[in-house]
């Protein structure tokens, strides 16, 4: 099983706001806000809802990025 660096405080990324070029806040992967309790399910199960067709196989992992200073939103794929 891959893991995903950012997930596992590995690594960092930091990506700037597009917009304002603001740091923008990693507020980790996408399928945690799917609701209450994805979170606590299975991170191969959850890739098939994370809106990357073939995240799973090619070992993706999506992250939500959110600028603190315009609230612009972006996913971005990492590398497991």
């Amino acid at each position: 099983m891959d893991v995903c660096p950012l997930c596992n405080g590995l690594e960092t990324r930091i990506f700037q706001c597009p917009n304002c070029q603001t740091i923008m806040s990693d507020n980790g992967k996408i399928t945690d806000y799917l609701d209450d309790y994805s979170p606590y399910m299975d991170i191969e199960i959850m890739k098939l809802f994370d809106g990357v067709e073939q995240s799973l196989e090619k070992k993706q992992c999506i992250h939500y990025y959110i600028c603190p200073n315009c609230m612009h939103e972006e996913n971005n794929i990492i590398a497991e």
